[in-house]
């Protein structure tokens, strides 16, 4: 009973040491691409966690150089230049966009808020949207504020949109759309909102429902 114990323990050995030698580089493989993919995920952490870090001290900067529209354009575009997808290249084009607006730089506010728009975070493409927005009011490119409004599907910023597009239709002399979309912004906006009150006041001087 014994030796048939042995001779079958020596033949289950046999097949695993011909299996082994078969495959033990199938085995070796799986093994090496596991430890390369954890070892990816760790490094690609480390490295996103260095590059968010470098992002943070540039954006740091902004702040130093307030009411500087140049310099404060500079620094955006040297964050949006090496740190591209990151929540700091989204809010530092939004901060050259505005100083470049107050310095009457209307062209660089565009540009800036068109990159949010194409490039930036999706939390920042609402307000971005709002503002390219008002610029081509400012502009006088009625048609093309209204398109850019037009495109908004985020329910958040309905409200401003609406009250927004009622100034660019009522610039354009379209009194009863602008009391339409100035409806439609106080329908849409918070009773606490001081847009409503706001929104309320032009809809008012427009005749209210009228």
């Amino acid at each position: 009973m014994a030796g048939s114990y042995d001779f079958e323990e020596q033949e289950r050995i046999a097949a695993i040491q011909h299996w082994w030698e078969d495959n033990a580089k199938f085995v070796y493989g799986a093994v090496a691409a596991f430890v390369l993919s954890v070892g990816g995920w760790q490094g690609w952490k480390y490295w996103s966690a260095v590059q968010t870090e470098d992002a943070a001290a540039m954006a740091s900067q902004l702040a130093k150089v307030r009411g500087d529209a140049k310099r404060t354009g500079d620094i955006a575009q040297a964050i949006v230049d090496k740190h591209p997808r990151s929540f700091f290249a989204s809010e530092a084009a939004l901060t050259a966009a505005q100083a470049s607006f107050a310095a009457g730089d209307l062209a660089g506010a565009r540009s800036r808020l068109e990159w949010v728009m194409a490039n930036g975070r999706d939390e920042h493409r609402g307000i971005a949207r709002i503002r390219l927005a008002a610029v081509l009011l400012d502009e006088k490119k009625h048609a093309e504020a209204l398109q850019v409004l037009d495109g908004n599907k985020d329910e958040a910023w309905v409200a401003m949109a609406a009250d927004l597009k009622g100034d660019i239709l009522f610039a354009q002399g379209r009194i009863d759309e602008a009391r339409a979309a100035y409806k439609l912004a106080i329908d849409k906006s918070d009773p606490r909102s001081p847009l409503r009150s706001l929104t309320e006041l032009k809809l008012g001087a427009l005749g209210g429902s009228q």
